[in-house]
């Protein structure tokens, strides 16, 4: 009967462990995925074009819907339209992210006070050793009258 108890007494520290070990890895991609967003989010706002190149796959596109066509702009000219050091009244946050092993995708909102909201839909693959956004879609709406 002591053997069993030790067994299962065991069985139950080593599922403890294992589970932490899960929570630790699960957090650490959760933190590595938020750092590559924040890149593209400050990158962005505070005129950083080497910050959204270390986000972005060198070979990404963004893509949106304008008057029912699909639109495709090569990422590494929306990376030059960023200046260095100009910074923009860009407001971003991160919405959601989900992600299993090496592939993630997540959600970012950005406010530019008095003309428009975006919402950006990310796909992220993670590739010698970092996550890289590899494709980024989105879609605005009106920045709300009478809000500042």
């Amino acid at each position: 009967m002591k053997s069993h108890n030790i067994l299962t007494i065991s069985l139950l520290l080593f599922a403890g462990f294992n589970a932490a070990a899960q929570t630790t890895d699960s957090k650490s991609e959760f933190e590595q995925i938020t750092a590559t967003l924040m890149d593209y989010i400050d990158g962005t706002g505070n005129g950083e074009p080497e910050r959204l190149r270390k986000a972005f796959h060198p070979d990404f596109n963004l893509y949106t819907v304008a008057k029912d066509t699909l639109w495709i702009r090569d990422g590494e000219k929306y990376i030059a339209n960023v200046k260095a050091g100009e910074k923009t009244s860009r407001v971003g946050r991160i919405i959601s992210i989900d992600y299993e092993k090496d592939a993630a995708m997540a959600k970012v909102e950005i406010v530019i006070p008095g003309s428009r909201i975006f919402t950006d839909y990310f796909l992220l693959l993670k590739y010698e050793g970092a996550w890289k956004i590899v494709h980024k879609s989105y879609t605005w709406r009106e920045y709300p009258e009478g809000k500042k």
